[in-house]
């Protein structure tokens, strides 16, 4: 079994560590990848401000192709527990809204 590590990862510029173990870090870091892209996207039409907002609309948006994709052999409970655990670890890092995390503006 690998040990858990803490992979520094970039989201539209905000720096975090996130603790995962060594057989889940190239998963983690092409989902943290593909939400940045998500994210980037969304900041970029103008329509949307602030990284909270745009961090809703983005798992609005991400939750949607996940629900509406043929999951065929996907371990669907296994993908709840990791996200669980991201969401439990992002809690952790951003707190309330309070952070200044939110109050910058890219």
């Amino acid at each position: 079994m690998s040990s858990v590590r803490g992979v520094d990862v970039s989201i539209m510029g905000r720096e975090l560590t996130i603790a995962c173990t060594d057989d889940e870090r190239e998963a983690l870091l092409r989902s943290v990848d593909y939400l940045d892209k998500k994210m980037r996207e969304i900041r970029d039409t103008g329509k949307v401000v602030g990284a909270e907002k745009i961090a809703i609309m983005a798992a609005l948006n991400i939750t949607h192709e996940l629900l509406t994709t043929d999951a065929g052999g996907f371990d669907i409970g296994d993908f709840k527990r990791r996200i669980t655990l991201m969401q439990e670890q992002i809690d952790a890092v951003v707190g309330d809204d309070q952070n200044p995390l939110f109050d910058r503006v890219d």
